[in-house]
């Protein structure tokens, strides 16, 4: 199943496809629970129901099997045309670098012998359509040094709290997998590791982290640890790859993080991203593809104060 967000009378509202039809998932959820005698809070949204847990891979089977044995699930059919928003918004957001080994080379880098983990703050987090603004000061201020990359990346949305989890129990705080583009100032990172500074700035700004347009279930993703990823800018293929040549799996990845620090449900984990980043500019057009999840596009824009 996928889970979306979608814009209904200038409101976020949750809204699920499955047998290619797409529900309100909203409306649907409220029936389900009112039937059984609990009443859900007037405005609901992913991570308060999968905190509260009012939501997993059980409560949307049934849910779905209750309105079809009932008759009603077409009541929350939804006509197409969509304007699909940010399916989730993450408490936070825990990257991993160098997670591909000819990513590291590019960089100039060694492989990593253990996880590298660094923090997106999720202010810096748009949905799908919405646009990248290019920082208003990075030409002025760094002249031709100014450049700001691309990364595709798989992200993985957590399900429920996780802490000192072991690799083999990894995956049941999974709830589902979908796109992370993290959007990096690569000029002030790299003044950064000159400085022995942390990378947070320069992951950081704005709308440095596109993430959509879905969230796809991990019951319907066979192998997240074997996906094909595509990045391409105005159509051109700049990264292409697979989670299959990942350094670290995701089962040594939340091992290593819930190891230091709890992740809570909504939270993501974004997995790195492969070899191929290159500078982008207003009026570019990126498309993050992962296969088996969908495609995530956000257009450069020049930022106006």
């Amino acid at each position: 199943m996928k889970i979306f967000s979608y814009e209904l009378n200038s409101k976020a509202i949750l809204g699920l496809q499955t047998g290619g039809k797409n529900y309100c998932l909203t409306g649907l959820l409220r029936a389900y629970y009112f039937q059984s005698g609990k009443i859900l809070p007037g405005e609901i949204d992913l991570v308060s129901l999968l905190g509260a847990e009012l939501l997993d891979l059980k409560v949307l089977a049934a849910a779905v099997k209750w309105a079809g044995d009932k008759k009603i699930l077409g009541r929350y059919l939804l006509k197409d045309n969509l304007k699909f928003l940010l399916p989730i918004k993450p408490g936070k957001i825990i990257a991993l670098g160098r997670n591909f080994a000819e990513h590291a080379k590019e960089q100039g880098a060694p492989v990593p012998a253990e996880p590298i983990i660094f923090e997106k703050a999720n202010s810096s987090v748009i949905g799908p359509g919405q646009p990248v603004r290019y920082p208003f000061f990075m030409k002025k201020e760094y002249g031709k040094e100014a450049r700001v990359d691309h990364e595709v990346e798989l992200a993985i949305v957590i399900g429920k709290t996780a802490s000192k989890v072991k690799a083999r129990a990894a995956m049941e705080y999974v709830f589902g997998y979908t796109i992370l583009n993290d959007m990096t100032a690569r000029n002030i990172q790299a003044q950064d590791f000159k400085k022995n500074q942390p990378w947070f700035r320069s992951k950081s700004i704005d709308t440095f982290c596109p993430l959509g347009p879905w969230i796809v279930t991990k019951d319907e993703v066979r192998n997240a640890n074997n996906l094909k990823l595509e990045l391409r800018v105005n159509g051109v293929v700049k990264q292409k790859d697979s989670t299959g040549t990942f350094i670290f799996k995701i089962p040594e990845m939340l091992e290593y993080i819930t190891k230091y620090l709890t992740l809570f449900p909504g939270d993501i984990i974004s997995t790195g991203t492969p070899d191929g980043i290159r500078p982008v500019n207003p009026g570019d057009i990126m498309e993050a593809e992962i296969e088996g999840i969908g495609i995530l596009r956000n257009r450069i824009v020049k930022e106006r104060l």
